[in-house]
């Protein structure tokens, strides 16, 4: 029986929705960003971010998991900060990615998501709304 590489592994975390500051559609709307995630994940991310907060027992799980999984790496222009993209499914089952800036500092506890749709309008979310996300880890 030939093993199988391909076996996804799923986390599902839940979070509040809370607004950012705005960096997040600022990042989204550059060329080589787009790029880079229709490349790797086969959509181009509606500009900005769903910004959701852990719970510490959640961000515990993600971060061990994250540290064992790489995701698809964001290469980025001179002058901005590389990071990872891994999978995601948004309830209910909308895809989209989890963003993981690398930067110094950044919050252990905030979960950004970038998906092909704007997540608060289609799901009517409000901040202090809980949402469901399972990353998928290839």
């Amino acid at each position: 029986m030939g093993e199988n590489r391909n076996i996804t592994v799923g986390l599902i975390v839940r979070g509040t929705v809370s607004t950012g500051i705005g960096e997040g559609s600022k990042f989204t709307n550059l060329p080589w960003f787009k790029r880079q995630v229709k490349e790797a994940l086969g959509f181009e991310p509606h500009p900005g971010t769903l910004n959701l907060l852990l719970a510490d027992e959640d961000c515990n799980k993600l971060m061990d998991l994250l540290s064992k999984n790489s995701g698809f790496k964001i290469v980025p222009e001179p002058g901005y900060s590389s990071g990872r993209l891994y999978r995601a499914l948004i309830m209910p089952g909308i895809s989209g990615a989890v963003v993981r800036p690398n930067v110094s500092n950044y919050p252990r506890k905030l979960l950004e998501i970038i998906a092909p749709v704007n997540l608060r309008r289609l799901l009517n979310l409000r901040d202090g709304d809980e949402v469901e996300v399972e990353i998928l880890l290839e």
